[in-house]
């Protein structure tokens, strides 16, 4: 069987296409250039993409610089240090984004012939973007099924979001039971001239916090500081 599985070249995509990898499916996986700040990500999907040893890889270009409304993709500062249990969508928001993501990799996949699609989304330890929840993969779902030739056939295509329901802790302790070398990815959202995590922005606090509540080092901060 075949999923396509969209692969930024973070912990977390990295983890749900290791466990699809293990659920028997033979990976495509779909990299998207799309103007981030933390481009250094592109460069650590290829190597995540290499140590998985998957069946096919895309990367696209698709500048959402020129949408912009995210400090992702425009000039907005990253915020540092923010309260991540403060109500609202912090502006690292890009919109629309796994809608778009998602939608390219449902046309690779009717392409393919496949049927199954892997999205790294959890819906507890994140910064609260709406597209990380269970109703938008379920309605996501649902429109495959009216926007494809497939799916008008009788065809059921399926989001598979393995992390959807695990705590950072669970997702990193899960990789590391898949034998996942975290040193390979990058989380970053604002790395420092050298590459190095900022260690303040969202996802490194996330990222963080995961791997002390797992018990265990980061292999990429402790590189970082040698």
């Amino acid at each position: 069987m075949r999923a396509v599985v969209l692969l930024s070249g973070g912990l977390d995509s990295y983890t749900a296409a290791a466990i699809a990898k293990a659920d028997g499916f033979a990976l495509c996986v779909l990299t998207i250039h799309y103007g981030q700040r933390h481009v250094r990500e592109l460069d650590a999907a290829r190597r995540v993409a290499d140590a998985l040893g998957v069946d096919a890889r895309l990367e696209l270009d698709l500048d959402l610089r020129t949408i912009g409304g995210s400090a992702l993709t425009a000039g907005a500062d990253v915020p540092h240090g923010r309260d991540l249990a403060a109500p609202g969508i912090p502006v690292t928001y890009v919109p629309a984004r796994n809608t778009v993501f998602l939608s390219l990799a449902l046309a690779w996949a009717e392409v393919l012939g496949a049927r199954d699609l892997v999205i790294g989304v959890n819906a507890l330890d994140y910064s609260g973007y709406p597209d990380c929840r269970p109703e938008f993969i379920e309605a996501f779902e649902h429109l495959a099924t009216l926007a494809t030739a497939k799916g008008v056939g009788g065809a059921r295509f399926r989001v598979h979001t393995p992390l959807m329901a695990l705590s950072k802790a669970q997702i990193v302790r899960r990789g590391i039971e898949l034998g996942l070398d975290y040193g390979l990815t990058h989380s970053c959202y604002d790395p420092l001239p050298s590459g190095a995590p900022c260690g303040r922005c969202d996802s490194c606090v996330l990222r963080a916090a995961g791997f002390a509540q797992a018990g265990l080092p980061d292999p990429l901060v402790a590189s970082d500081r040698r």
